[in-house]
């Protein structure tokens, strides 16, 4: 008599199901696998054997599927932990915790306010968090893609399987999550995402990962944010305020990482480490007050400088991690030194790892693209009247100032933003609801970030860099403004560069291209800015740009730095620019330190050094930067000798400012210049001063005024104007 077979076991999990879950079509894994109702399902692709270890007691071996392989059905405890114990063909065996057991991390108010797109604390609950659950180490992943039918978690911890650990959906809100254990800091991942109609899409960064690869790789690394630190930089916490206001000289180095300088024969640039030192150090020595980090946000391609980023979370792994760049900031903060990011939310590139048709659809960007591609970058514009998207973007500004305490936002091309037809022609844009050409709802977005900026961050600053005409930039938004602190001069910029690039004979007739920034002076919070813009493509260094020979070369650019630190607003210059290098801006080289080793190029460097402790120095020159009571013409109008004098004022009792510029290479000898005001005027400052490479022509230290009427002052002075000169009186 044949022997009877033992029975099968009844399995939980159905052919259909267990065949979607190793093919990875399943979009609700969590209802099958883990333990339900005392029953145990595990997908573990590779393992030939799998035994269940609960308690003290030996592993129990879990029963394999008949229909699919990989998937083992058994029975558990669900009131106690367990592990998995697995083995391939080959003997090979490893252990795991199953993610399965997890319930959900993101709570009911997460839930709700990733709903409504008002998470401010967005990173807190998407991206990647190390973190113990239930006396398990692992790490909580959650990403938003609405429209997938299935999202999973890859990285070498899993072989980069999709089927391995697809993810849970949040209902409504259109994000998944998942617990992973044993997986920590340093891990790399990815998302993988069936899109709707079974097409699994290029494998996608983290839109809130908080650390990158090595470019050219373009994973995900696990990071800890800058809060993640024990910060010591209260001290410039507590009183950057005061450092941050319209009333403060405000004096902005703006810096590319990658190449201010670069070591190992230019093979590499420095660390945040090094930078934390040597960048910082200098600054300080120099006399600027702040620095201003081009883009440092994770991007794919060093040509784009940062202004194309994907990793919006992440500052770029090449100088070091996310806690060494934090270490940066506060050493830059105990140095007495504020630091500035260029934040780019207008757009973001094409790459296939990027937000581009995230989740299979126009879901960060506009589907149409009269909205939503820029072709003068090529580069896709975020929709932000989707609530989401803007909660994205307004999250990650708080995210910089929060995390990583940093003091303020220079917004990169703000213009492009505001306007429909920002560089398109007729027919390729669509106008807003009214039939204008304002991008509303880009509007409101920086409207919203400026306000959210300012009420949970108060004492940083947000700077736009805006180059039209629109009203209210630097408006509070209270009164119809867009909100920021400063804008950039573009105006000034453009008039005054290209007034001081003509050949002196010829200036006459372009006196008013310097005259005319005081009809708009105080329109907005104005900054000065000689950016990174204007020495690139084929433009040429600042010295390039200044007319004659040598000498009167550094001479104008001696002139043109004394004349903009007099002008009132607050000062940017581009790194490399105040030694007056001879090459225009190249990213992928170091700065040409060899030339502050000449006399002329020294010379160049001590000046703006002195420029700026000046500035600092005296309140006259900053208290009213953006006020028309802290300036005064005294001679706008003598273009025939184009010499331009005016007076600056701070508050009340602070001495007052004279400044003569002489802008021919022709000395005038005995100029007579009304003061404001009787006695001594100390020469505080002179740009054809010997040690800075000029004829040291000047006027002895000071003068003494008469009681003759001039420039409509009762009181008035003889004065030397050396040739291509700035001269600097102050009141005793």
């Amino acid at each position: 008599m044949a022997k009877k077979s033992d029975p099968q076991p009844a399995f939980r999990v159905t052919k259909d199901e267990a065949q979607a879950i190793a093919e990875g079509r399943h979009g609700d894994p969590f209802s099958v696998l883990g333990p339900h109702d005392g029953k145990l399902a595990v997908w573990a692709p590779g393992a030939a054997t799998l035994a269940l270890k609960q308690g003290r007691g030996k592993p129990v071996a879990l029963v394999q599927h008949p229909e699919c392989p990989g998937l083992f059905e058994g029975t558990v405890d669900p009131g106690k932990p367990y592990t998995l114990e697995a083995e391939d063909i080959h003997g090979t065996g490893w252990s795991f915790a199953d993610p399965y057991r997890f319930g959900p991390v993101l709570g009911e108010l997460d839930e709700y306010l990733l709903g409504e797109g008002g998470h401010r604390r967005l990173w807190e609950a998407l991206g990647a968090h190390p973190m113990t659950i239930d006396k398990v180490d692992g790490t909580h992943f959650a990403v938003w893609a609405p429209n997938a039918e299935r999202v999973s978690v890859v990285g070498d911890f899993n072989a980069w399987n999709g089927t391995a650990h697809p993810m849970r959906k949040r209902g409504a809100t259109g994000v998944w999550e998942i617990f992973v254990p044993g997986i920590g800091e340093g891990t790399t991942y990815k998302y993988e995402i069936r899109a709707l109609g079974g097409a699994i899409l290029p494998l996608k960064a983290d839109p809130v990962g908080f650390g990158s690869e090595h470019p050219p790789a373009t994973g995900s690394v696990v990071r800890h944010p800058g809060l993640g630190r024990a910060w010591d930089d209260s001290g410039w916490m507590n009183e950057r305020a005061a450092r941050n206001s319209v009333d403060a000289p405000i004096s902005i180095y703006e810096v590319h990482l990658g190449s201010w300088r670069r070591v190992d024969n230019g093979a590499r640039p420095l660390s945040y480490h090094e930078l934390a030192t040597e960048l910082v150090d200098y600054v300080k020595w120099m006399g600027f007050t702040h620095i201003e980090l081009m883009p440092i946000s994770e991007h794919p391609f060093d040509g784009s400088w940062g202004y194309q980023p994907i990793g919006m979370f992440a500052p770029t792994i090449r100088h070091g991690t996310p806690q060494e760049f934090a270490a940066f900031v506060e050493a830059a903060h105990n140095a007495g030194l504020g630091v500035l990011i260029d934040w780019v939310p207008g757009h973001f590139p094409t790459d296939e790892h990027g937000l581009g048709r995230f989740d299979g659809t126009a879901l960060y960007e506009h589907g149409d693209p009269k909205e939503g591609f820029h072709s003068d970058w090529s580069t896709l514009i975020y929709n932000y009247g989707r609530t989401e998207v803007a909660n994205y973007l307004e999250a990650n500004a708080l995210y910089w100032l929060e995390e990583y305490h940093l003091d303020g936002l220079r917004v990169d091309a703000v213009a492009s933003m505001l306007y429909r037809d920002y560089s398109r022609k007729d027919g390729e844009w669509i106008p807003n609801k009214d039939g204008g050409r304002e991008n509303y709802e880009a509007i409101d977005l920086l409207r919203k970030t400026n306000t959210l900026a300012y009420g949970e961050h108060p004492g940083i600053m947000t700077v736009a860099e805006e180059s039209t005409a629109f009203g209210g930039v630097s408006r509070p938004v209270e009164y119809g403004g867009l909100g920021f602190g400063f804008k950039w001069n573009m105006g000034w910029m453009n008039d005054s560069l290209e007034y001081i690039s003509k050949e002196p004979l010829f200036r006459k007739f372009h006196h008013g291209e310097l005259t005319f920034s005081m009809v708009y002076a105080w329109s907005e919070n104005f900054i000065l800015p000689i950016s990174h813009d204007e020495v690139v493509h084929g433009k040429g260094s600042m010295i390039a740009k200044m007319p004659g020979t040598a000498w009167e070369q550094f001479a104008n650019l001696r002139a043109f730095y004394g004349y903009m630190w007099t002008h009132p607003g607050k000062k940017l210059l581009f790194m490399g620019q105040e030694f007056a290098q001879g090459r225009e801006w190249n990213y992928a080289q170091s700065l040409d330190w060899n030339q502050t080793d000449l006399p002329e190029h020294r010379g160049m460097q001590l000046l703006v050094r002195d420029l700026n402790a000046m500035y600092r120095d005296n309140p006259a020159l900053h208290v009213n930067d953006t006020r028309p009571e802290g300036f005064a013409w005294l001679e706008a109008n003598d273009a025939d000798n184009s010499v331009l004098v005016f007076a600056r004022k701070g508050r009340e009792g602070d001495p007052m400012i004279v400044v003569a510029a002489n802008l021919t290479p022709l000395e005038r000898p005995v100029y007579r210049i009304g003061f404001p005001a009787a006695g001594r005027w100390d020469e505080i400052l002179n740009t054809d001063a010997g040690l800075y490479g000029g004829g040291n022509r000047g006027n002895l230290g000071g003068i003494e005024t008469e009681p003759v009427a001039w420039h409509n002052q009762p009181q008035s002075a003889y004065v030397v104007l050396p040739p291509l000169s700035v001269v600097v009186f102050r009141q005793t």
